[in-house]
Protein backbone atom coordinates (compact mmCIF):
# COMPACT_ATOMS: atom_id res chain seq x y z
CA UNK A 1 0.00 0.00 0.00
CA UNK A 2 0.83 3.57 -1.02
CA UNK A 3 2.32 5.75 2.11
CA UNK A 4 1.44 9.55 1.77
CA UNK A 5 2.54 11.48 4.38
CA UNK A 6 1.64 15.00 4.76
CA UNK A 7 2.92 18.10 6.92
CA UNK A 8 1.21 21.07 7.68
CA UNK A 9 3.07 24.34 7.64
CA UNK A 10 2.08 27.57 7.51
CA UNK A 11 4.45 30.17 5.95
CA UNK A 12 3.69 33.49 5.66
CA UNK A 13 5.38 36.43 3.99
CA UNK A 14 4.82 40.04 3.40
CA UNK A 15 3.58 41.44 0.13
CA UNK A 16 5.04 44.65 -1.34
CA UNK A 17 4.54 48.07 -0.03
CA UNK A 18 1.20 49.02 -0.71
CA UNK A 19 -1.97 51.32 1.13
CA UNK A 20 -3.56 49.77 3.66
CA UNK A 21 -6.63 52.12 2.65
CA UNK A 22 -8.67 54.79 4.75
CA UNK A 23 -8.42 54.28 8.56
CA UNK A 24 -9.93 56.23 11.29
CA UNK A 25 -8.72 57.30 14.26
CA UNK A 26 -10.62 59.60 17.08
CA UNK A 27 -9.49 63.59 17.11
CA UNK A 28 -10.47 65.28 20.33
CA UNK A 29 -9.40 69.52 20.01
CA UNK A 30 -10.02 71.85 23.35
CA UNK A 31 -8.68 75.41 22.91
CA UNK A 32 -6.17 76.79 25.66
CA UNK A 33 -8.64 79.49 25.91
CA UNK A 34 -11.41 79.94 28.14
CA UNK A 35 -14.81 81.48 27.88
CA UNK A 36 -16.18 83.40 30.46
CA UNK A 37 -19.96 84.80 31.06
CA UNK A 38 -19.85 87.90 33.12
CA UNK A 39 -19.72 87.82 36.66
CA UNK A 40 -21.23 89.88 39.75
CA UNK A 41 -20.08 90.58 42.85
CA UNK A 42 -22.66 89.41 45.78
CA UNK A 43 -23.86 92.91 46.93
CA UNK A 44 -24.35 93.43 42.95
CA UNK A 45 -22.78 96.67 43.14
CA UNK A 46 -19.92 95.54 40.41
CA UNK A 47 -20.07 93.90 37.08
CA UNK A 48 -17.31 91.89 35.27
CA UNK A 49 -16.29 91.32 31.73
CA UNK A 50 -13.77 89.06 30.36
CA UNK A 51 -12.35 90.04 26.36
CA UNK A 52 -9.30 89.73 24.05
CA UNK A 53 -9.88 92.49 22.38
CA UNK A 54 -10.21 96.23 23.87
CA UNK A 55 -13.85 98.30 22.85
CA UNK A 56 -15.64 94.57 22.43
CA UNK A 57 -16.59 91.82 24.45
CA UNK A 58 -15.89 87.96 23.85
CA UNK A 59 -15.93 86.71 26.85
CA UNK A 60 -12.13 85.74 26.27
CA UNK A 61 -9.88 84.67 28.74
CA UNK A 62 -6.44 83.84 26.29
CA UNK A 63 -2.97 82.76 26.77
CA UNK A 64 -1.01 85.40 27.64
CA UNK A 65 -0.89 88.19 25.06
CA UNK A 66 0.94 91.26 27.53
CA UNK A 67 3.95 89.10 27.66
CA UNK A 68 3.04 89.35 31.63
CA UNK A 69 4.70 86.41 32.99
CA UNK A 70 1.11 84.61 33.73
CA UNK A 71 0.17 81.86 31.66
CA UNK A 72 -3.35 84.13 30.75
CA UNK A 73 -4.41 87.92 30.05
CA UNK A 74 -7.41 89.49 29.27
CA UNK A 75 -9.40 93.06 29.04
CA UNK A 76 -11.30 94.04 31.75
CA UNK A 77 -14.56 95.92 31.65
CA UNK A 78 -16.00 96.65 35.10
CA UNK A 79 -19.14 98.09 35.85
CA UNK A 80 -19.37 100.45 38.76
CA UNK A 81 -22.83 100.89 40.32
CA UNK A 82 -21.20 102.35 43.31
CA UNK A 83 -19.33 105.11 41.36
CA UNK A 84 -22.03 105.00 38.44
CA UNK A 85 -19.44 104.56 36.15
CA UNK A 86 -17.67 101.53 33.33
CA UNK A 87 -13.78 101.60 34.21
CA UNK A 88 -11.52 99.22 31.52
CA UNK A 89 -8.48 97.75 32.84
CA UNK A 90 -6.60 94.37 32.28
CA UNK A 91 -5.66 90.89 34.04
CA UNK A 92 -2.82 88.64 34.00
CA UNK A 93 -3.63 85.26 35.74
CA UNK A 94 -2.32 82.35 36.06
CA UNK A 95 -4.28 78.94 34.76
CA UNK A 96 -3.93 75.84 36.97
CA UNK A 97 -2.27 73.64 34.61
CA UNK A 98 -1.33 70.60 36.85
CA UNK A 99 -3.52 67.21 37.76
CA UNK A 100 -4.14 65.23 35.05
CA UNK A 101 -5.91 62.01 36.96
CA UNK A 102 -6.33 60.33 33.69
CA UNK A 103 -2.38 60.74 32.54
CA UNK A 104 -2.56 61.24 28.86
CA UNK A 105 -0.43 64.21 29.78
CA UNK A 106 -3.71 66.98 29.68
CA UNK A 107 -4.61 69.01 32.26
CA UNK A 108 -7.65 68.12 34.22
CA UNK A 109 -9.14 71.47 33.67
CA UNK A 110 -9.12 71.81 29.74
CA UNK A 111 -10.31 68.61 29.61
CA UNK A 112 -14.43 67.52 29.56
CA UNK A 113 -13.81 64.13 30.91
CA UNK A 114 -12.27 65.20 34.26
CA UNK A 115 -13.21 67.58 36.75
CA UNK A 116 -11.79 70.03 39.12
CA UNK A 117 -11.98 71.18 42.60
CA UNK A 118 -11.19 73.68 44.48
CA UNK A 119 -8.14 74.80 42.12
CA UNK A 120 -6.38 78.21 43.03
CA UNK A 121 -4.32 80.55 41.01
CA UNK A 122 -3.89 84.09 41.35
CA UNK A 123 -2.47 86.87 39.16
CA UNK A 124 -2.40 90.72 38.69
CA UNK A 125 -4.76 93.63 37.43
CA UNK A 126 -3.28 96.90 36.21
CA UNK A 127 -3.90 99.98 34.58
CA UNK A 128 -7.59 100.05 35.88
CA UNK A 129 -9.40 103.18 35.80
CA UNK A 130 -9.82 104.70 39.20
CA UNK A 131 -8.37 101.86 40.87
CA UNK A 132 -5.36 101.13 39.48
CA UNK A 133 -3.06 97.50 39.76
CA UNK A 134 -3.32 95.11 42.93
CA UNK A 135 -4.10 91.28 43.41
CA UNK A 136 -5.99 88.85 41.76
CA UNK A 137 -7.17 85.60 43.77
CA UNK A 138 -9.35 82.79 41.51
CA UNK A 139 -10.89 79.15 42.48
CA UNK A 140 -11.77 76.84 39.95
CA UNK A 141 -14.53 74.08 39.95
CA UNK A 142 -15.81 71.92 37.17
CA UNK A 143 -17.80 68.61 37.36
CA UNK A 144 -16.48 66.22 35.09
CA UNK A 145 -18.64 65.72 32.28
CA UNK A 146 -19.59 69.17 32.08
CA UNK A 147 -17.96 72.16 29.72
CA UNK A 148 -18.82 74.31 32.65
CA UNK A 149 -17.44 75.57 35.59
CA UNK A 150 -17.28 78.37 37.93
CA UNK A 151 -14.21 80.60 38.57
CA UNK A 152 -14.51 83.08 41.39
CA UNK A 153 -12.20 85.94 41.22
CA UNK A 154 -11.17 88.34 43.91
CA UNK A 155 -9.93 91.13 43.01
CA UNK A 156 -8.76 94.11 46.00
CA UNK A 157 -10.53 97.07 44.48
CA UNK A 158 -9.22 98.83 47.64
CA UNK A 159 -6.69 98.06 50.52
CA UNK A 160 -7.91 95.41 52.90
CA UNK A 161 -11.57 95.32 50.85
CA UNK A 162 -11.50 92.27 47.75
CA UNK A 163 -14.50 92.24 46.14
CA UNK A 164 -15.32 88.12 44.76
CA UNK A 165 -16.86 87.99 40.92
CA UNK A 166 -18.48 84.70 40.38
CA UNK A 167 -18.00 83.50 36.51
CA UNK A 168 -19.43 80.77 35.12
CA UNK A 169 -16.76 79.68 31.82
CA UNK A 170 -16.64 76.95 29.39
CA UNK A 171 -14.07 74.75 27.80
CA UNK A 172 -14.04 74.77 24.62
CA UNK A 173 -13.88 71.22 23.13
CA UNK A 174 -14.70 69.27 20.47
CA UNK A 175 -14.64 65.30 19.35
CA UNK A 176 -15.14 62.91 16.71
CA UNK A 177 -13.51 60.44 13.99
CA UNK A 178 -10.46 61.57 11.68
CA UNK A 179 -10.25 59.67 8.83
CA UNK A 180 -6.79 58.97 7.19
CA UNK A 181 -4.62 57.19 4.79
CA UNK A 182 -1.15 56.83 5.88
CA UNK A 183 1.68 56.42 3.06
CA UNK A 184 4.91 58.51 2.79
CA UNK A 185 2.46 61.49 4.17
CA UNK A 186 -0.54 61.09 6.53
CA UNK A 187 -3.66 62.76 4.46
CA UNK A 188 -6.89 62.74 5.68
CA UNK A 189 -10.58 64.80 7.22
CA UNK A 190 -11.88 65.35 10.84
CA UNK A 191 -15.44 66.34 11.47
CA UNK A 192 -15.80 67.49 15.07
CA UNK A 193 -18.84 68.01 17.46
CA UNK A 194 -18.51 70.21 20.13
CA UNK A 195 -18.95 68.46 23.50
CA UNK A 196 -22.19 69.52 24.61
CA UNK A 197 -23.28 71.33 22.22
CA UNK A 198 -22.79 69.38 19.02
CA UNK A 199 -24.87 72.34 16.69
CA UNK A 200 -21.38 73.17 16.41
CA UNK A 201 -19.29 71.83 14.39
CA UNK A 202 -15.35 71.75 12.67
CA UNK A 203 -14.59 70.13 9.82
CA UNK A 204 -11.86 70.10 7.26
CA UNK A 205 -8.63 68.50 5.83
CA UNK A 206 -5.39 67.46 7.52
CA UNK A 207 -2.10 66.65 6.04
CA UNK A 208 1.03 65.16 8.11
CA UNK A 209 4.47 65.19 7.03
CA UNK A 210 6.77 62.20 8.41
CA UNK A 211 9.77 63.76 9.66
CA UNK A 212 12.67 62.25 7.84
CA UNK A 213 14.84 61.37 10.82
CA UNK A 214 11.85 60.37 12.94
CA UNK A 215 9.00 59.33 11.53
CA UNK A 216 7.01 57.14 13.76
CA UNK A 217 7.65 59.57 16.45
CA UNK A 218 6.94 63.21 14.88
CA UNK A 219 4.77 64.80 11.93
CA UNK A 220 4.33 68.21 10.78
CA UNK A 221 0.60 69.42 10.30
CA UNK A 222 1.05 71.16 7.27
CA UNK A 223 -1.07 74.69 7.16
CA UNK A 224 -4.66 74.18 5.88
CA UNK A 225 -8.44 74.94 6.10
CA UNK A 226 -11.37 74.03 8.06
CA UNK A 227 -15.07 75.55 8.49
CA UNK A 228 -17.52 75.62 11.27
CA UNK A 229 -21.09 75.44 11.05
CA UNK A 230 -21.89 78.05 10.22
CA UNK A 231 -19.44 77.81 6.81
CA UNK A 232 -16.63 80.73 8.05
CA UNK A 233 -13.17 80.34 6.81
CA UNK A 234 -10.98 79.01 9.70
CA UNK A 235 -6.95 78.64 8.44
CA UNK A 236 -4.83 77.28 10.84
CA UNK A 237 -0.48 77.45 10.62
CA UNK A 238 1.80 74.06 10.24
CA UNK A 239 2.77 72.67 13.66
CA UNK A 240 4.94 69.99 14.95
CA UNK A 241 2.91 66.76 16.35
CA UNK A 242 4.87 64.12 18.42
CA UNK A 243 3.54 60.39 19.37
CA UNK A 244 3.40 60.63 23.19
CA UNK A 245 6.16 57.61 24.83
CA UNK A 246 3.79 57.18 27.97
CA UNK A 247 0.50 57.00 25.57
CA UNK A 248 1.93 55.08 22.30
CA UNK A 249 -1.28 55.51 20.60
CA UNK A 250 -1.40 58.81 20.83
CA UNK A 251 0.01 61.90 18.80
CA UNK A 252 -0.26 65.87 20.18
CA UNK A 253 0.41 68.92 18.52
CA UNK A 254 -0.87 72.61 18.38
CA UNK A 255 -3.44 73.39 15.93
CA UNK A 256 -3.29 77.38 15.68
CA UNK A 257 -5.60 79.34 14.07
CA UNK A 258 -5.01 82.69 12.07
CA UNK A 259 -6.23 85.65 9.75
CA UNK A 260 -4.33 85.05 6.51
CA UNK A 261 -5.05 88.24 5.81
CA UNK A 262 -3.37 89.66 8.62
CA UNK A 263 -0.50 87.17 9.73
CA UNK A 264 0.82 87.73 12.83
CA UNK A 265 -2.30 89.97 14.27
CA UNK A 266 -3.92 88.54 17.32
CA UNK A 267 -6.81 86.06 16.49
CA UNK A 268 -8.96 85.16 19.35
CA UNK A 269 -9.30 81.80 20.35
CA UNK A 270 -6.57 81.00 18.52
CA UNK A 271 -4.59 78.28 20.14
CA UNK A 272 -5.88 74.86 20.33
CA UNK A 273 -4.37 71.16 20.87
CA UNK A 274 -5.06 68.80 18.96
CA UNK A 275 -5.05 64.92 20.27
CA UNK A 276 -5.27 62.19 17.81
CA UNK A 277 -5.77 58.67 19.47
CA UNK A 278 -5.26 55.76 16.96
CA UNK A 279 -5.39 52.24 18.01
CA UNK A 280 -5.33 50.48 14.35
CA UNK A 281 -2.11 48.57 14.74
CA UNK A 282 -1.96 45.95 10.84
CA UNK A 283 1.09 44.91 11.64
CA UNK A 284 1.19 44.59 15.39
CA UNK A 285 4.74 45.84 15.66
CA UNK A 286 3.13 48.55 18.33
CA UNK A 287 3.51 51.64 15.98
CA UNK A 288 0.15 52.84 15.27
CA UNK A 289 -0.92 52.98 11.44
CA UNK A 290 -1.05 56.65 11.40
CA UNK A 291 3.11 57.01 11.20
CA UNK A 292 3.58 53.44 10.79
CA UNK A 293 5.36 52.32 7.18
CA UNK A 294 2.46 51.28 4.91
CA UNK A 295 2.84 48.00 4.73
CA UNK A 296 -0.12 45.38 4.26
CA UNK A 297 -1.41 43.34 6.76
CA UNK A 298 -0.12 40.40 7.98
CA UNK A 299 -2.44 37.24 6.82
CA UNK A 300 -2.72 35.20 9.92
CA UNK A 301 -1.17 31.35 9.68
CA UNK A 302 -2.96 29.10 6.97
CA UNK A 303 -3.55 25.82 8.18
CA UNK A 304 -4.89 22.89 6.15
CA UNK A 305 -6.52 19.59 6.72
CA UNK A 306 -5.78 16.31 4.33
CA UNK A 307 -8.23 13.64 3.43
CA UNK A 308 -8.20 10.75 0.63
CA UNK A 309 -10.22 9.84 -1.57
CA UNK A 310 -9.99 6.57 -4.29
CA UNK A 311 -9.33 9.19 -6.93
CA UNK A 312 -7.86 12.05 -5.34
CA UNK A 313 -7.00 13.94 -2.80
CA UNK A 314 -9.13 16.66 -0.69
CA UNK A 315 -7.36 19.48 0.99
CA UNK A 316 -9.17 21.62 3.32
CA UNK A 317 -7.42 25.38 3.45
CA UNK A 318 -8.08 27.92 6.64
CA UNK A 319 -6.99 31.26 6.04
CA UNK A 320 -7.74 34.92 5.34
CA UNK A 321 -10.23 35.31 2.26
CA UNK A 322 -8.95 36.86 -0.29
CA UNK A 323 -5.53 36.31 0.44
CA UNK A 324 -3.90 33.81 -2.27
CA UNK A 325 -2.80 30.69 -1.08
CA UNK A 326 -0.06 28.14 -2.70
CA UNK A 327 -0.26 24.43 -2.11
CA UNK A 328 3.51 23.15 -2.12
CA UNK A 329 4.18 19.44 -1.94
CA UNK A 330 7.65 17.04 -2.27
CA UNK A 331 8.68 13.61 -1.55
CA UNK A 332 12.06 14.09 -0.29
CA UNK A 333 12.15 16.94 3.23
CA UNK A 334 15.86 17.14 2.67
CA UNK A 335 15.78 18.31 -0.53
CA UNK A 336 13.67 21.08 0.39
CA UNK A 337 12.94 21.62 -3.12
CA UNK A 338 8.86 22.29 -2.49
CA UNK A 339 6.87 22.84 -5.87
CA UNK A 340 3.65 24.15 -6.55
CA UNK A 341 0.48 22.29 -7.03
CA UNK A 342 -2.09 24.83 -6.89
CA UNK A 343 -2.80 28.75 -5.85
CA UNK A 344 -5.82 29.67 -4.73
CA UNK A 345 -7.39 32.67 -3.69
CA UNK A 346 -9.58 31.71 -1.17
CA UNK A 347 -12.92 32.71 -1.39
CA UNK A 348 -14.85 31.00 1.90
CA UNK A 349 -12.87 29.92 4.99
CA UNK A 350 -12.31 27.00 5.18
CA UNK A 351 -12.09 26.36 1.57
CA UNK A 352 -11.65 22.28 -0.36
CA UNK A 353 -9.26 22.09 -2.88
CA UNK A 354 -8.69 19.09 -5.47
CA UNK A 355 -5.60 17.70 -6.20
CA UNK A 356 -4.46 14.39 -7.86
CA UNK A 357 -3.06 11.54 -5.88
CA UNK A 358 0.27 11.55 -5.71
CA UNK A 359 2.76 8.85 -7.53
CA UNK A 360 5.18 8.39 -5.30
CA UNK A 361 5.63 6.25 -1.74
CA UNK A 362 5.60 9.88 0.22
CA UNK A 363 4.75 13.01 -0.31
CA UNK A 364 4.62 16.29 1.88
CA UNK A 365 2.63 19.29 1.48
CA UNK A 366 2.28 22.82 2.81
CA UNK A 367 0.73 26.15 2.24
CA UNK A 368 2.07 29.33 1.98
CA UNK A 369 0.03 32.68 2.00
CA UNK A 370 0.53 35.98 0.90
Amino acid sequence: MRLICYLLAGVVFLSPLTNRGTEKAQATIFCYSLQFQQGIDPDANYYLDLTSISGSLNGELAPDFFASGYTHSTHLRLVDELLGTTLAGKMALDVPTGGDANGDGFPDLFQVTQGVTNLASSGVYFDLEIYGNSRVTALWNRPAGSSYGTCVLSMELMPFQPVSFSHTFEVLEYRGPLTYTSTTNVTGSVNLLQTGNPASSRSGLVQFAKSSTDRFNELTLQAGVWTNESRQVLSYVDNIFTRDTDWPTNYYGYLEFTDNANPGAFYPYALWILSIDDSNDSNHNSIPDFSDDPTAPLPRPPRLELAQTTTNLMITLHGDVGHVHEIQQLSDLLSNSWQNAVSVTLTNDPQKVSIPLPSGDATFWRVRTR
